[in-house]
Protein backbone atom coordinates (compact mmCIF):
# COMPACT_ATOMS: atom_id res chain seq x y z
CA UNK A 1 0.00 0.00 0.00
CA UNK A 2 1.55 3.39 -1.35
CA UNK A 3 0.19 6.67 -0.26
CA UNK A 4 0.70 9.90 -2.29
CA UNK A 5 -0.49 13.72 -1.30
CA UNK A 6 -2.76 14.72 -4.64
CA UNK A 7 -4.29 17.47 -6.40
CA UNK A 8 -4.67 21.63 -5.02
CA UNK A 9 -2.30 20.85 -1.90
CA UNK A 10 0.78 19.82 -4.01
CA UNK A 11 -0.12 22.44 -6.63
CA UNK A 12 -0.24 24.73 -4.05
CA UNK A 13 2.57 23.92 -2.29
CA UNK A 14 4.48 24.86 -5.99
CA UNK A 15 2.80 28.11 -5.78
CA UNK A 16 3.82 29.37 -2.64
CA UNK A 17 0.32 29.10 -1.15
CA UNK A 18 -0.61 27.46 1.82
CA UNK A 19 -2.76 24.46 1.21
CA UNK A 20 -6.71 24.91 1.36
CA UNK A 21 -6.93 21.03 2.53
CA UNK A 22 -5.09 18.03 1.71
CA UNK A 23 -6.26 15.18 -0.22
CA UNK A 24 -4.62 11.39 -0.46
CA UNK A 25 -4.60 8.91 -3.02
CA UNK A 26 -3.78 5.32 -1.77
CA UNK A 27 -2.38 2.60 -4.70
CA UNK A 28 -2.26 -0.70 -4.10
CA UNK A 29 -5.12 -1.23 -1.35
CA UNK A 30 -9.17 -2.07 -0.85
CA UNK A 31 -11.42 -1.07 0.78
CA UNK A 32 -11.24 -3.85 3.20
CA UNK A 33 -7.71 -3.14 4.07
CA UNK A 34 -8.45 0.42 4.37
CA UNK A 35 -11.67 -0.53 7.01
CA UNK A 36 -9.22 -2.77 9.02
CA UNK A 37 -6.76 -0.10 9.26
CA UNK A 38 -9.46 1.84 10.74
CA UNK A 39 -10.22 4.42 7.83
CA UNK A 40 -13.75 5.18 7.78
CA UNK A 41 -15.84 4.88 4.36
CA UNK A 42 -17.78 8.37 3.29
CA UNK A 43 -17.57 7.98 -0.63
CA UNK A 44 -20.86 7.31 -2.28
CA UNK A 45 -19.14 7.24 -5.46
CA UNK A 46 -16.28 5.65 -5.15
CA UNK A 47 -14.06 4.41 -2.49
CA UNK A 48 -13.09 7.25 -0.07
CA UNK A 49 -12.14 7.50 3.56
CA UNK A 50 -11.26 9.48 6.50
CA UNK A 51 -8.17 9.25 8.02
CA UNK A 52 -8.86 7.64 11.86
CA UNK A 53 -6.86 10.68 13.54
CA UNK A 54 -6.74 13.27 11.09
CA UNK A 55 -10.14 13.19 9.20
CA UNK A 56 -8.41 13.98 5.92
CA UNK A 57 -10.28 12.13 2.89
CA UNK A 58 -8.10 9.23 1.47
CA UNK A 59 -9.22 8.16 -2.38
CA UNK A 60 -8.37 4.41 -3.73
CA UNK A 61 -6.48 5.27 -6.83
CA UNK A 62 -9.29 4.75 -9.30
CA UNK A 63 -9.83 5.04 -13.28
CA UNK A 64 -13.58 6.01 -14.62
CA UNK A 65 -15.42 4.98 -17.86
CA UNK A 66 -17.81 7.07 -19.36
CA UNK A 67 -22.00 5.51 -19.57
CA UNK A 68 -23.89 8.48 -19.82
CA UNK A 69 -24.49 12.38 -20.28
CA UNK A 70 -23.74 14.45 -16.99
CA UNK A 71 -20.91 14.29 -14.43
CA UNK A 72 -22.54 11.34 -12.51
CA UNK A 73 -22.64 9.12 -16.02
CA UNK A 74 -19.53 7.38 -14.99
CA UNK A 75 -18.56 3.88 -13.95
CA UNK A 76 -15.72 3.75 -11.53
CA UNK A 77 -13.37 1.26 -11.13
CA UNK A 78 -11.32 0.97 -7.71
CA UNK A 79 -8.77 -1.90 -7.19
CA UNK A 80 -5.20 -2.41 -5.95
CA UNK A 81 -3.83 -2.86 -9.15
CA UNK A 82 -4.88 0.66 -10.60
CA UNK A 83 -1.47 2.10 -10.74
CA UNK A 84 -1.08 5.96 -9.24
CA UNK A 85 -0.67 7.17 -12.88
CA UNK A 86 -3.68 5.70 -14.29
CA UNK A 87 -5.45 7.67 -11.42
CA UNK A 88 -3.91 10.96 -12.09
CA UNK A 89 -5.23 10.32 -15.95
CA UNK A 90 -8.80 10.98 -15.03
CA UNK A 91 -8.38 14.10 -13.17
CA UNK A 92 -8.93 17.46 -14.94
CA UNK A 93 -5.65 19.71 -15.38
CA UNK A 94 -2.27 19.18 -15.68
CA UNK A 95 -1.53 21.61 -12.17
CA UNK A 96 -3.67 19.79 -10.08
CA UNK A 97 -2.29 15.81 -11.61
CA UNK A 98 0.82 16.29 -9.86
CA UNK A 99 1.51 13.71 -6.40
CA UNK A 100 3.90 13.43 -4.25
CA UNK A 101 5.13 10.70 -2.39
CA UNK A 102 5.88 10.38 1.60
CA UNK A 103 9.56 11.15 1.02
CA UNK A 104 8.45 14.53 -0.96
CA UNK A 105 9.24 13.46 -4.50
CA UNK A 106 7.21 14.48 -7.23
CA UNK A 107 5.31 12.13 -9.52
CA UNK A 108 4.56 14.58 -12.72
CA UNK A 109 3.40 12.53 -15.70
CA UNK A 110 1.95 15.11 -17.71
CA UNK A 111 4.03 17.91 -16.75
CA UNK A 112 2.12 19.98 -14.56
CA UNK A 113 5.14 21.93 -13.49
CA UNK A 114 5.81 22.98 -16.34
CA UNK A 115 2.03 24.10 -16.91
CA UNK A 116 2.56 25.73 -13.21
CA UNK A 117 5.40 27.81 -14.43
CA UNK A 118 3.89 28.85 -17.74
CA UNK A 119 0.56 29.85 -16.05
CA UNK A 120 -1.48 27.51 -18.54
CA UNK A 121 -4.83 25.49 -17.28
CA UNK A 122 -4.49 22.41 -19.47
CA UNK A 123 -6.46 19.42 -19.17
CA UNK A 124 -4.79 15.96 -18.63
CA UNK A 125 -6.57 14.50 -21.64
CA UNK A 126 -9.45 14.23 -24.20
CA UNK A 127 -11.57 12.06 -21.06
CA UNK A 128 -11.54 16.06 -19.90
CA UNK A 129 -14.50 16.31 -22.00
CA UNK A 130 -16.63 13.80 -20.56
CA UNK A 131 -17.51 15.48 -17.53
CA UNK A 132 -19.67 18.77 -17.86
CA UNK A 133 -18.77 19.83 -14.60
CA UNK A 134 -14.65 20.57 -15.72
CA UNK A 135 -15.80 23.98 -17.47
CA UNK A 136 -17.38 25.35 -14.17
CA UNK A 137 -14.00 23.68 -12.58
CA UNK A 138 -11.80 25.50 -14.88
CA UNK A 139 -13.72 28.92 -14.67
CA UNK A 140 -13.30 28.55 -10.82
CA UNK A 141 -10.16 27.73 -10.96
CA UNK A 142 -9.23 31.02 -13.90
CA UNK A 143 -11.27 32.85 -11.07
CA UNK A 144 -8.66 31.59 -8.27
CA UNK A 145 -5.72 32.08 -9.88
CA UNK A 146 -5.44 35.21 -11.74
CA UNK A 147 -3.75 37.02 -9.78
CA UNK A 148 -0.69 34.94 -10.20
CA UNK A 149 -1.73 35.48 -13.89
CA UNK A 150 -3.34 32.32 -14.86
CA UNK A 151 -4.86 31.69 -18.25
CA UNK A 152 -7.20 28.75 -20.00
CA UNK A 153 -5.05 27.31 -22.43
CA UNK A 154 -5.93 28.18 -25.81
CA UNK A 155 -6.69 23.78 -26.69
CA UNK A 156 -8.44 23.62 -23.20
CA UNK A 157 -10.93 26.75 -24.29
CA UNK A 158 -11.28 24.73 -27.68
CA UNK A 159 -12.52 21.76 -26.00
CA UNK A 160 -14.70 23.04 -23.51
CA UNK A 161 -16.38 25.21 -26.71
CA UNK A 162 -16.70 22.00 -28.30
CA UNK A 163 -18.28 20.57 -24.63
CA UNK A 164 -20.89 23.01 -24.86
CA UNK A 165 -21.78 23.19 -28.75
CA UNK A 166 -22.51 19.19 -28.26
CA UNK A 167 -24.71 19.50 -25.69
CA UNK A 168 -22.50 18.27 -22.83
CA UNK A 169 -22.71 21.19 -20.75
CA UNK A 170 -26.66 20.79 -20.77
CA UNK A 171 -26.83 17.94 -18.42
CA UNK A 172 -25.32 19.57 -15.53
CA UNK A 173 -27.79 19.35 -12.76
CA UNK A 174 -28.86 23.17 -10.93
CA UNK A 175 -27.11 21.75 -7.45
CA UNK A 176 -23.60 21.54 -9.17
CA UNK A 177 -23.82 24.57 -10.68
CA UNK A 178 -24.76 26.59 -8.15
CA UNK A 179 -21.89 24.72 -6.07
CA UNK A 180 -19.83 25.56 -8.14
CA UNK A 181 -21.14 29.21 -8.92
CA UNK A 182 -20.82 29.61 -4.99
CA UNK A 183 -17.18 28.35 -4.72
CA UNK A 184 -16.20 30.67 -7.78
CA UNK A 185 -18.06 33.71 -6.15
CA UNK A 186 -15.54 33.73 -2.93
CA UNK A 187 -12.20 33.76 -5.56
CA UNK A 188 -10.07 36.46 -5.47
CA UNK A 189 -11.06 37.64 -9.06
CA UNK A 190 -14.94 36.40 -9.11
CA UNK A 191 -15.27 37.98 -12.68
CA UNK A 192 -13.19 35.51 -14.38
CA UNK A 193 -15.53 32.71 -13.82
CA UNK A 194 -18.20 34.62 -15.73
CA UNK A 195 -15.57 35.64 -18.34
CA UNK A 196 -14.59 31.96 -18.82
CA UNK A 197 -18.04 31.06 -18.92
CA UNK A 198 -18.92 33.35 -21.64
CA UNK A 199 -15.75 33.07 -23.97
CA UNK A 200 -16.52 28.78 -24.46
CA UNK A 201 -20.05 29.66 -24.65
CA UNK A 202 -21.01 27.70 -21.31
CA UNK A 203 -22.59 31.35 -19.78
CA UNK A 204 -25.42 31.50 -22.52
CA UNK A 205 -26.72 28.25 -21.62
CA UNK A 206 -26.22 28.29 -17.74
CA UNK A 207 -26.44 32.22 -16.89
CA UNK A 208 -28.77 33.61 -19.88
CA UNK A 209 -29.95 36.24 -17.62
CA UNK A 210 -26.50 37.31 -17.31
CA UNK A 211 -24.98 36.57 -20.70
CA UNK A 212 -27.52 38.80 -21.93
CA UNK A 213 -26.42 41.63 -20.46
CA UNK A 214 -23.35 42.35 -22.46
CA UNK A 215 -23.70 44.31 -25.35
CA UNK A 216 -26.71 46.39 -23.96
CA UNK A 217 -26.04 50.05 -23.83
CA UNK A 218 -25.94 52.30 -20.43
CA UNK A 219 -25.95 56.46 -20.70
CA UNK A 220 -22.08 57.14 -21.02
CA UNK A 221 -22.31 59.64 -18.14
CA UNK A 222 -23.23 57.80 -15.60
CA UNK A 223 -21.49 54.30 -16.97
CA UNK A 224 -18.61 55.62 -18.75
CA UNK A 225 -17.98 51.76 -19.40
CA UNK A 226 -21.46 51.86 -21.13
CA UNK A 227 -21.72 47.99 -21.70
CA UNK A 228 -23.86 46.53 -19.00
CA UNK A 229 -22.63 43.26 -19.03
CA UNK A 230 -18.89 44.93 -18.58
CA UNK A 231 -20.32 47.24 -15.76
CA UNK A 232 -21.90 43.59 -13.62
CA UNK A 233 -17.82 42.81 -13.87
CA UNK A 234 -16.88 45.68 -12.54
CA UNK A 235 -19.04 45.76 -9.94
CA UNK A 236 -18.83 42.20 -8.99
CA UNK A 237 -14.87 42.40 -8.68
CA UNK A 238 -15.62 45.69 -6.43
CA UNK A 239 -18.00 43.66 -4.21
CA UNK A 240 -15.36 41.35 -3.65
CA UNK A 241 -12.56 44.18 -2.44
CA UNK A 242 -15.26 45.03 -0.10
CA UNK A 243 -16.84 42.26 1.48
CA UNK A 244 -16.10 37.94 1.77
CA UNK A 245 -19.70 37.43 2.01
CA UNK A 246 -21.11 35.49 -0.50
CA UNK A 247 -24.88 36.99 -0.73
CA UNK A 248 -23.06 40.30 -0.82
CA UNK A 249 -21.48 39.00 -3.98
CA UNK A 250 -23.51 37.63 -5.93
CA UNK A 251 -26.41 40.81 -5.05
CA UNK A 252 -23.62 42.81 -6.92
CA UNK A 253 -23.39 40.20 -9.81
CA UNK A 254 -27.11 40.07 -10.23
CA UNK A 255 -27.91 43.58 -9.50
CA UNK A 256 -28.91 44.80 -12.86
CA UNK A 257 -30.56 41.90 -14.15
CA UNK A 258 -33.38 43.79 -15.35
CA UNK A 259 -31.65 45.55 -17.96
CA UNK A 260 -31.48 42.93 -20.02
CA UNK A 261 -35.08 43.04 -20.92
CA UNK A 262 -35.03 46.86 -21.57
CA UNK A 263 -37.07 47.11 -24.94
CA UNK A 264 -34.72 48.15 -27.46
CA UNK A 265 -36.36 51.80 -28.20
CA UNK A 266 -35.89 52.49 -24.90
CA UNK A 267 -32.27 52.43 -24.67
CA UNK A 268 -29.80 53.41 -22.96
CA UNK A 269 -32.58 54.61 -20.74
CA UNK A 270 -33.78 51.60 -18.27
CA UNK A 271 -36.75 52.36 -16.26
CA UNK A 272 -38.33 49.94 -14.16
CA UNK A 273 -35.45 47.70 -14.37
CA UNK A 274 -34.86 47.04 -10.52
CA UNK A 275 -38.43 45.74 -10.40
CA UNK A 276 -38.12 43.42 -13.23
CA UNK A 277 -34.57 42.15 -12.13
CA UNK A 278 -36.16 41.27 -8.92
CA UNK A 279 -38.35 38.83 -10.71
CA UNK A 280 -36.03 37.29 -13.34
CA UNK A 281 -33.61 36.90 -9.53
CA UNK A 282 -36.49 35.05 -8.16
CA UNK A 283 -36.73 33.01 -11.57
CA UNK A 284 -32.93 32.32 -11.27
CA UNK A 285 -32.83 31.09 -7.53
CA UNK A 286 -35.70 28.59 -8.25
CA UNK A 287 -34.08 27.10 -11.07
CA UNK A 288 -30.77 26.94 -9.47
CA UNK A 289 -31.98 26.54 -5.82
CA UNK A 290 -29.98 28.80 -5.14
CA UNK A 291 -30.65 29.73 -1.01
CA UNK A 292 -33.34 31.74 0.35
CA UNK A 293 -30.37 34.15 1.98
CA UNK A 294 -28.83 34.59 -1.08
CA UNK A 295 -31.98 35.41 -3.53
CA UNK A 296 -33.52 37.53 -0.63
CA UNK A 297 -30.69 39.99 -0.47
CA UNK A 298 -30.13 39.86 -4.06
CA UNK A 299 -34.12 40.82 -5.22
CA UNK A 300 -33.52 43.99 -2.44
CA UNK A 301 -30.78 45.53 -3.93
CA UNK A 302 -32.21 45.21 -7.58
CA UNK A 303 -34.92 46.88 -6.49
CA UNK A 304 -34.18 49.51 -4.09
CA UNK A 305 -30.24 50.45 -5.21
CA UNK A 306 -31.41 53.27 -7.30
CA UNK A 307 -32.99 54.58 -4.15
CA UNK A 308 -29.78 54.41 -1.75
CA UNK A 309 -28.01 56.15 -4.51
CA UNK A 310 -30.62 58.77 -3.60
CA UNK A 311 -30.19 59.39 -0.23
CA UNK A 312 -29.06 62.42 -0.33
CA UNK A 313 -32.51 63.52 -1.76
CA UNK A 314 -34.98 61.44 -0.42
CA UNK A 315 -37.59 62.51 2.55
CA UNK A 316 -37.85 60.89 5.73
CA UNK A 317 -40.51 59.32 5.22
CA UNK A 318 -39.12 57.18 2.18
CA UNK A 319 -35.63 56.94 3.79
CA UNK A 320 -38.54 54.92 6.43
CA UNK A 321 -40.27 52.93 4.51
CA UNK A 322 -37.19 51.71 2.42
CA UNK A 323 -34.98 50.78 6.30
CA UNK A 324 -38.57 48.57 6.80
CA UNK A 325 -38.36 47.28 2.91
CA UNK A 326 -35.05 45.72 4.17
CA UNK A 327 -36.31 44.45 7.27
CA UNK A 328 -32.93 46.77 8.72
CA UNK A 329 -34.82 47.41 12.63
CA UNK A 330 -34.30 43.58 12.71
CA UNK A 331 -31.61 42.84 10.89
CA UNK A 332 -29.27 45.68 10.81
CA UNK A 333 -26.92 43.56 9.14
CA UNK A 334 -28.65 42.71 6.36
CA UNK A 335 -28.81 46.84 5.95
CA UNK A 336 -24.77 46.59 6.03
CA UNK A 337 -24.86 43.68 3.10
CA UNK A 338 -27.12 45.70 0.98
CA UNK A 339 -25.14 48.89 1.19
CA UNK A 340 -21.85 46.89 0.43
CA UNK A 341 -23.57 46.62 -2.67
CA UNK A 342 -24.70 49.15 -3.70
CA UNK A 343 -21.32 50.72 -2.83
CA UNK A 344 -19.38 48.19 -5.12
CA UNK A 345 -22.17 49.44 -7.99
CA UNK A 346 -21.28 53.19 -7.50
CA UNK A 347 -17.69 52.20 -7.80
CA UNK A 348 -18.07 49.40 -10.81
CA UNK A 349 -17.73 52.12 -13.31
CA UNK A 350 -14.41 52.79 -15.12
CA UNK A 351 -13.32 56.14 -13.24
CA UNK A 352 -15.66 55.54 -10.16
CA UNK A 353 -13.67 52.93 -8.57
CA UNK A 354 -12.18 55.20 -5.41
CA UNK A 355 -15.31 56.95 -5.19
CA UNK A 356 -16.56 57.39 -1.30
CA UNK A 357 -19.98 56.46 -0.73
CA UNK A 358 -21.73 58.92 1.81
CA UNK A 359 -25.25 57.61 0.99
CA UNK A 360 -24.02 54.33 2.76
CA UNK A 361 -23.68 57.44 5.81
CA UNK A 362 -27.15 58.82 5.37
CA UNK A 363 -28.81 55.07 5.75
CA UNK A 364 -26.89 54.14 8.51
CA UNK A 365 -27.51 57.29 10.54
CA UNK A 366 -31.25 57.18 9.68
CA UNK A 367 -31.34 53.68 11.24
CA UNK A 368 -29.61 54.54 14.31
CA UNK A 369 -31.64 57.47 14.59
CA UNK A 370 -34.92 55.74 14.28
CA UNK A 371 -33.66 53.49 17.23
CA UNK A 372 -33.08 56.13 19.41
CA UNK A 373 -37.52 56.24 19.30
CA UNK A 374 -38.77 54.58 22.31
CA UNK A 375 -42.00 52.31 21.98
CA UNK A 376 -45.31 54.06 23.55
CA UNK A 377 -46.89 50.97 25.95
CA UNK A 378 -49.75 53.18 26.48
CA UNK A 379 -52.57 51.12 27.12
CA UNK A 380 -54.97 53.30 25.99
CA UNK A 381 -53.69 52.88 22.60
CA UNK A 382 -54.71 49.49 20.57
CA UNK A 383 -51.32 47.40 18.61
CA UNK A 384 -52.12 49.21 15.58
CA UNK A 385 -52.00 52.52 16.86
CA UNK A 386 -48.47 52.20 19.21
CA UNK A 387 -47.39 50.76 15.46
CA UNK A 388 -48.25 53.48 13.84
CA UNK A 389 -46.95 56.12 16.53
CA UNK A 390 -43.83 54.96 16.68
CA UNK A 391 -43.50 54.67 12.76
CA UNK A 392 -44.76 58.75 12.90
CA UNK A 393 -42.17 59.25 15.88
CA UNK A 394 -39.34 56.65 13.79
CA UNK A 395 -39.64 59.53 10.75
CA UNK A 396 -39.55 62.53 13.03
CA UNK A 397 -36.24 61.43 14.34
CA UNK A 398 -35.11 61.04 10.68
CA UNK A 399 -35.91 64.40 9.80
CA UNK A 400 -34.23 66.09 12.94
CA UNK A 401 -31.17 63.69 12.13
CA UNK A 402 -31.33 64.53 8.56
CA UNK A 403 -31.76 68.23 9.32
CA UNK A 404 -28.84 69.02 11.68
CA UNK A 405 -26.62 67.28 8.92
CA UNK A 406 -27.85 69.05 6.31
CA UNK A 407 -25.83 72.02 5.97
CA UNK A 408 -23.32 72.19 3.43
CA UNK A 409 -25.23 69.00 1.72
CA UNK A 410 -23.61 66.64 0.02
CA UNK A 411 -25.08 65.74 -3.73
CA UNK A 412 -23.63 62.78 -4.87
CA UNK A 413 -22.27 63.36 -8.39
CA UNK A 414 -24.30 60.52 -9.73
CA UNK A 415 -27.13 60.35 -7.08
CA UNK A 416 -30.00 61.23 -9.99
CA UNK A 417 -28.55 59.30 -12.61
CA UNK A 418 -29.72 56.38 -14.40
CA UNK A 419 -29.80 53.95 -11.50
CA UNK A 420 -32.11 56.05 -9.89
CA UNK A 421 -35.14 54.95 -11.94
CA UNK A 422 -36.44 52.27 -9.14
CA UNK A 423 -39.84 53.67 -7.96
CA UNK A 424 -39.61 55.09 -4.40
CA UNK A 425 -41.19 52.68 -1.58
CA UNK A 426 -44.39 54.72 -0.56
CA UNK A 427 -44.15 57.04 2.76
CA UNK A 428 -47.25 58.06 4.55
CA UNK A 429 -45.85 60.29 6.21
CA UNK A 430 -43.54 63.19 4.04
CA UNK A 431 -45.06 62.88 0.32
CA UNK A 432 -43.11 61.45 -2.42
CA UNK A 433 -39.45 61.41 -3.97
CA UNK A 434 -39.55 62.71 -7.39
CA UNK A 435 -38.29 60.41 -9.91
CA UNK A 436 -35.66 62.22 -11.65
CA UNK A 437 -35.51 62.19 -15.33
CA UNK A 438 -33.00 59.77 -17.60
Amino acid sequence: MEIYLVGGAVRDQLLGRVPRERDWVVVGASPEAMTDLGYRPVGRDFPVFLHPETAEEYALARTERKTAPGYRGFVVHAAPEVTLEQDLLRRDLTINAIAQDQQGQLIDPFDGQSDLEQRLLRHVSPAFAEDPVRVLRVARFAARLAEDGFRVAPETMLLMRQMVESGEVDALVPERVWQETERALGETRPSVFIEVLRECGALQRIFPELDRLFGVPQPARWHPEIDTGLHTLLVLDQAAQLSESTPVRFAALVHDLGKGTTPAHLLPAHHGHGERGAQIIEDLARRLRIPKEHRDLAMLVSRYHGLAHRAAELRAGTMMSLLEHLDAFRRPQRLEQFLIACEADLRGRTGFEQRAYPQGELLRGALAAANTVPVDNNPKLSGEEIGRKLREDRIQAIAAERSAKRAPEHRPEHAAGQDAESAAPRSSAAGSDPQPKT
